[in-house]
């Protein structure tokens, strides 16, 4: 906790708004995602969607996966409470969906599905797009598929599987995910290695998303690496997430932007 706090400080210090941005792509990533205070209708969708997991007091069994599909943790939880504690906040689900609207992507990918909450906000972004999200435990995904098939949510392709057995034995060089959603496994190794298998995908277009990059001294080492890998040009440092683009025609640029 006292690591997160120091990494926020530091990022209230060097951050900016939309005025001390000087890319023209990424002021207009800022002024017209970030902060577009439109009041969109899917709002109120993401806003039943969590309303019904919050009222939810079934209980499910959940198991977390380590290296290689070893299970190291194993616990039942209530499903309002892991919607409590483990989804993503309204806040920053109404930004997903911004930002997968604002880029309209056709194939969308998301490690770690959890009960959804950031898959409806993927999926509501553009109900269009082909979208794929990971999950290893199959009894919270038991309970997003649920919720999919009640918000008429038919663009999900749901899949239970150990995330980086998914990666490696899948053919990711002929895939084209045009955004990429991390979210599955908040540790230096496990980041690294989602990213370095899905380089091949990468084109000119894609937007990846690292959630969580100031866990800890860990993750923070893992975000520094990404940032100063040869095939990434920009970064943006949102405090919760990481955004990494592959644009060929930008400057190398990193950006810490308060949203």
């Amino acid at each position: 906790m006292l690591q997160q706090i120091k990494s926020y400080l530091n990022l209230l210090y060097h951050s900016k708004n939309e005025h001390g941005v000087h890319s023209p792509f990424v002021f207009d990533l800022v002024t017209k995602c970030f902060y577009d205070k439109q009041q969109y209708p899917e709002y109120s969708i993401l806003k039943n969607y969590r309303k019904s997991l919050l009222e939810n007091k079934n209980t499910v069994e959940v198991t977390d996966f380590g290296a290689g599909s070893k299970v190291f943790k194993s616990n039942n939880r209530a499903i309002n409470q892991i919607a409590k504690t483990a989804g993503i906040t309204p806040k920053r689900a109404e930004l997903l969906f911004r930002i997968a609207n604002y880029f309209q992507p056709e194939n969308v990918l998301e490690i770690g599905t959890s009960l959804g909450l950031a898959t409806s906000a993927l999926s509501l972004g553009n109900l269009k797009a082909k979208m794929t999200t990971l999950e290893g435990c199959e009894n919270t995904l038991a309970v997003a598929k649920k919720q999919f098939e009640e918000f008429e949510l038919t663009n999900i392709n749901s899949v239970t599987t150990e995330f980086n057995s998914f990666l490696t034995n899948s053919q990711l060089p002929t895939s084209n995910f045009q955004l990429i959603y991390f979210d599955g496994n908040h540790s230096k190794q496990a980041t690294l290695n989602y990213f370095e298998l899905l380089l091949p995908t990468i084109t000119n277009e894609t937007v990846w998303i690292f959630d969580d990059i100031h866990w800890s001294l860990d993750m923070e080492e893992a975000w520094e690496i990404i940032k100063n890998h040869p095939k990434v040009t920009v970064t943006i440092d949102t405090f919760q997430w990481g955004i990494v683009f592959f644009r060929t025609e930008q400057e190398k640029e990193h950006f810490v932007i308060r949203t």
